[in-house]
């Protein structure tokens, strides 16, 4: 996703007006955003697949929690390395061909991940689906900048974003329930199943692409952007954040099924995965976000977003099923808003390479989603939920710190006096 130019522009609402341009009500508008939807659907719930699934997966294998959430987190590492470069290919051959390409292998690797023979074989299964996967969000970004008006872009987008949280819910729930009833083997040939049929469907609507121009591939000037967002101190800060808050929900929605599996709640391994319906709550957390930061700035909203989060983490300590409940939802409202704030505010900083920004986002926020499903699951083997808890407050801390140093900065920043201009 290239910075706007004058011949093909690709940055979040810089697309020109045009009759040509797709808005609602238009042919082509409903197809591509049911396309988009089924995209998501499809990434999200091959991404997170064994996540609902870890403790039969430990149990059938005999491993740890930490060796079995390396099924998810090999997954978010692969999918955070390779957005940057699957975002600089779709450049070169468009952005239709590479989602397409994506979706084709990740739900082939899909449909073998049932029959891995060993743990080992999981994960390597697991790495290379993710990495397939980056495809996906390097390129539906890009795709709905060049060919949705910018009115109706926020809208488009938002459909994307829904596909991809109904996906991950939808996918750990129909793993939990098919797994309870036939094991976890079944569970992902289910999601791999319904992950063909989302496949089809973006297949089958997506429109084509008449705002693409295929550029060159400049591994030069790839860089140049890149080194350039990290030497920016705010993007560095967002970057961050967005890290932090993905390390404390991958540490607690990878350990939460261990936990509802053991005493006192002992739950089925289908009720353990209906509670992930709780991402519902993100869902309104995020789209409140925007009214947030206009009531309380970004630095506020950020700070409510901690708040509730620490809050949720604390409150999960109780024994009891619904404080535990309870503590799932402020944790998720608070990392949706968190996230949605950082994420947003990457793009407003970004004054070019707004894609190369965006993707480096992404790389940081599925690396701590990486690090915090196998952090969290070592803490939780060493020290019980209490561990996950206290690596989760850890986390919380750092966004608090990195906030703070951003508020300190600013301050310096507008204390400093403005240099004299020659001749005035």
């Amino acid at each position: 996703m290239p910075p706007a130019s004058t011949k093909a522009p690709t940055t979040v609402g810089a697309a020109p007006s045009s009759p040509e341009l797709l808005s609602p009500g238009a042919p082509g508008y409903r197809r591509m955003s049911f396309a988009l939807f089924a995209a998501g659907m499809a990434t999200f719930a091959l991404l997170y697949s064994t996540q609902a699934l870890l403790p039969a997966v430990s149990a059938d294998f005999g491993v740890t929690a930490g060796t079995a959430s390396w099924t998810v987190s090999a997954a978010t590492g692969a999918l955070a390395l390779c957005v940057l470069p699957l975002s600089a290919l779709s450049e070169r051959y468009g952005r239709t061909t590479v989602m397409n390409v994506s979706l084709v292998v990740a739900v082939v690797v899909g449909l073998l991940v049932p029959f891995a023979p060993n743990v080992e074989s999981l994960v390597a299964l697991r790495a290379v689906q993710g990495a397939a996967l980056a495809g996906v969000p390097a390129s539906a970004m890009a795709f709905l900048a060049e060919e949705v008006r910018p009115k109706a872009l926020v809208g488009a987008i938002g459909l994307f974003v829904a596909g991809n949280s109904i996906g991950g819910m939808s996918g750990r729930i129909v793993t939990g329930w098919v797994a309870q009833a036939f094991g976890w083997r079944a569970g992902l040939a289910a999601v791999g199943v319904m992950a063909l049929l989302c496949a089809l469907v973006f297949r089958a609507l997506l429109p084509k692409a008449r705002h693409f121009t295929p550029g060159t591939l400049n591994p030069r000037a790839l860089t140049r952007a890149v080194r350039g967002h990290l030497a920016d101190p705010l993007l560095m800060r967002l970057y961050a954040i967005g890290a932090l808050f993905m390390t404390v929900f991958g540490a607690v929605y990878t350990v939460i099924g261990y936990r509802l599996a053991e005493a006192p709640f002992s739950l089925p391994q289908g009720v353990i995965g209906s509670v992930f319906l709780v991402y519902l709550v993100g869902t309104v957390s995020s789209a409140a976000a925007g009214g947030l930061v206009a009531r309380m700035g970004r630095r506020g909203a950020l700070y409510l977003a901690v708040t509730t989060t620490a809050a949720g983490l604390l409150l999960s300590l109780a024994d009891t099923l619904t404080a535990v409940l309870l503590g799932l939802v402020l944790i998720t409202a608070g990392f949706f808003a968190g996230h949605a704030v950082a994420s947003s505010s990457v793009s407003r900083t970004a004054t070019t390479g707004r894609a190369q920004a965006s993707a480096l986002y992404q790389s940081a926020y599925y690396l701590g989603s990486s690090a915090g499903g196998t952090l969290g699951a070592v803490a939780f083997h060493s020290g019980g939920w209490s561990g996950t808890v206290l690596l989760g407050l850890l986390a919380v801390l750092g966004v608090v710190s990195v906030t703070l140093y951003g508020t300190h900065a600013a301050r310096a920043q507008a204390r400093r006096p403005v240099p004299a201009v020659a001749g005035h």
